[in-house]
């Protein structure tokens, strides 16, 4: 279907542009700092960022704006409606109780991963992971297992579109670098992650087919470093997260 443009509510996308202007480096936003992110002239950001308080999705105190824990809805109303999330939530859970270890599952959206679902046993990781939150695909086991699902030259295109700034001394930063590994987990079928995320923290992925074979999500668990070297990771859990793949491919559709 082609969407003709007078089909599309602009000030809608308007506004969601602002939305999105937000996040964990921006949490404390102006009118010019919200023009100057999104494009926008200024007019058109106030008027996005009064609309936003006046139904209660941001704070205002005068000069600064602030999103409300009103905007969770949106976000979590979203994956509420995944069925994806529904279904993968009990293997999780009981990947995680046989294991021992956290274990999780993603989708890719651009140059990120999304946690759609995840069943913690212990906090391996200073951040908080949830349903909703978000990493870098190219720095992550479920985001290289991903990106080795796309075509090679889209794959590149995002490494190459996406912040590189090393996050631990282990990171990778050189998309050349990155690639080959997205390369190694197109022909493993799994992803290892060293402590390029966050020192400490070690990861496995393997992607999650749907029965007509295409992948549609990524499924890790990650263990602190202390627990298993990284060349561990594959003799202790490829097996277990590798059964719930195969489980998982007889009922995603």
């Amino acid at each position: 279907m082609v969407n003709k443009s007078t089909d599309i509510v602009g000030s809608l996308a308007k506004g969601l542009r602002v939305l999105e202007a937000f996040n964990a480096d921006h949490a404390r936003l102006s009118i010019t700092d919200v023009a100057g992110i999104t494009g926008l002239d200024r007019a058109t950001a106030r008027r996005s960022l009064l609309t936003l308080h006046e139904l209660g999705y941001a704070s205002y105190d005068g000069k600064y704006f602030t999103l409300t824990p009103r905007v969770l809805r949106l976000g979590m109303g979203a994956l509420a409606s995944i069925p994806l999330a529904q279904v993968v939530q009990p293997w999780l859970d009981q990947l995680s109780d046989q294991i021992g270890q956290s274990s999780s599952v993603s989708i890719l959206d651009e140059g990120e991963i999304v946690y759609l679902a995840r069943a913690a046993q212990r906090r391996v990781v200073s951040i908080g992971l949830m349903p909703g939150s978000r990493l870098p695909a190219h720095c992550t086991s479920m985001g290289r297992v991903l990106l080795a699902s796309l075509p090679e030259d889209e794959a590149r295109a995002l490494v190459e579109a996406s912040d590189l700034t090393p996050r631990t001394p282990y990171s990778l930063t050189s998309p050349a670098d990155i690639m080959a590994r997205i390369a190694e987990a197109r022909r493993d079928g799994y992803a290892l992650i060293d402590q390029e995320v966050e020192v400490g923290l070690r990861s496995i992925a393997v992607p999650i087919y749907s029965a007509s074979g295409r992948i549609v999500a990524a499924l890790n668990t990650g263990v602190a470093a202390v627990q298993a070297d990284v060349g561990d990771l594959v003799g202790l859990y490829l097996a277990p997260l590798r059964r719930v793949q195969d489980g998982l491919r007889r009922i995603v559709r």
